[in-house]
């Protein structure tokens, strides 16, 4: 049995240990309101009235969805976050989980809860969803309108990374969550079919002149017949092909406080990753025998932001997406999508945004038949932190 003042020692240290442990920690509540008031002047698809998706503009001149010219106001973008980190052994282990109020897919044109984030960090590994190792979020511009150019790489998807390389110079490898998209006959029900993760890969180098990114990306792209069309075929037709992909991007900050934005990409099966537009497989022959094939795609962006002053900004730029269309894809088949925008925006404070946007853009189909979304939008925003709550 120890001495009272051994004792002593010890209680004292089991006192304080969880103030050290507070003292290696912090927890942050962050986010944002924001209201968006869009005035369209061409008639916008009913579910994407609140941002601009080139892909989903209707091109088909059969569809009606009315006359143009509609109004919407919305607060879909705004957005809550948590950040917390503490130490986990001798490293320090960082989570964050964030979302928006965007509802896309099955939720498209609604106002409910979005993942964006959900991960840990701990060392050189990364497990969740966050961005893409594939894509560089450092070249998407200061714009106002939720989706963004079309033509840059974008996806927050759930992966397993490893970042062995860390600093002015950065490598990282993941394995991530894989989607094959198949434009197919009406007719016939092929669906995408996913085997194996997706392989990325980049490497960054970054310096007071901006930085430079190179990233690409290896996946099986296939399909298979979930619901076939007779009894007995046993999932037939199924195929699959090698998908593939380079994203260059770079910024370079010019003058005092501009940025010049610069960034392409080209690929086989890589629009799953791509912020709007295209499918990964499209068919290369006949209904009776479609022999699907992955689908050429390039993107381009290419955006300037200039400070006016401290508190005022502008940027202005334009991006696309185009797929090279296999022979025997529908006529109504996304072929090319074009985005560009110009605004100007007013932040007084740290806290506080608020600027108009000016938005066109351009959809063109396989058969040739085309379509517009041409906009102006006005947004505020009131952003909030809580500090360190620790």
């Amino acid at each position: 049995m120890g001495t009272l003042a051994s004792r002593r020692t010890l209680g004292t240290a089991l006192l304080l240990a969880p103030l050290t442990c507070l003292a290696d920690s912090s927890f942050e509540v962050y986010g944002f309101g924001m209201v968006d008031y869009v005035q369209a002047f061409d008639r916008p698809n009913p579910d994407w009235v609140g941002a601009l998706r080139p892909s989903r503009i209707i091109t088909d001149p059969t569809v009606e969805v009315g006359s143009d010219g509609q109004a919407t106001l919305s607060v879909r973008q705004s957005r809550l976050g948590v950040n917390a980190s503490t130490m986990a052994g001798d490293s320090e282990l960082t989570t964050k989980f964030e979302f928006d109020m965007y509802g896309v897919g099955p939720d498209e044109g609604q106002t409910t809860i979005r993942l964006r984030h959900a991960y840990g960090e701990w060392k050189s590994i990364l497990a969740g969803q966050t961005n893409s190792v594939f894509m560089d979020g450092d070249v998407f511009p200061n714009v106002i309108d939720y989706w963004g150019p079309s033509g840059m790489v974008f996806l927050r998807n759930p992966q397993i990374r490893w970042t062995p390389v860390q600093g002015d110079q950065t490598v990282a490898v993941a394995i991530e969550t894989p989607g094959s998209g198949v434009n197919n006959p009406n007719t016939y029900p092929e669906a995408g079919d996913n085997e194996y993760p997706d392989l990325t890969a980049h490497f960054r180098q970054t310096g007071d002149w901006g930085h430079f990114q190179v990233a690409g990306i290896l996946r099986q792209v296939g399909y298979d017949t979930p619901a076939p069309l007779a009894a007995g075929t046993d999932g037939k037709p199924e195929d699959s092909e090698l998908g593939w992909g380079v994203n260059l991007t770079s910024t370079i900050n010019l003058l005092e406080n501009d940025r010049l934005i610069l960034g392409v990409v080209h690929g086989e099966g890589i629009a799953n990753y791509m912020n709007d537009g295209g499918d990964d497989m499209g068919p290369d022959g006949p209904i009776a025998d479609p022999d699907y094939q992955v689908l050429p795609l390039t993107g381009l962006i290419g955006y300037y932001e200039h400070a006016w002053s401290d508190a005022y900004s502008t940027a202005l730029g334009y991006s696309s997406t185009e797929v090279d269309n296999s022979d025997f894809q529908d006529a109504d088949a996304f072929k090319k999508g074009e985005y560009a925008s110009i605004n100007l925006l007013h932040t007084p404070n740290d806290k506080v945004m608020m600027g108009m946007e000016y938005l066109f853009g351009k959809r063109t189909a396989n058969g040739g038949d085309t379509g517009y979304d041409r906009r102006v939008q006005f947004s505020v925003k009131y952003s909030f932190s809580s500090g360190n709550l620790l």
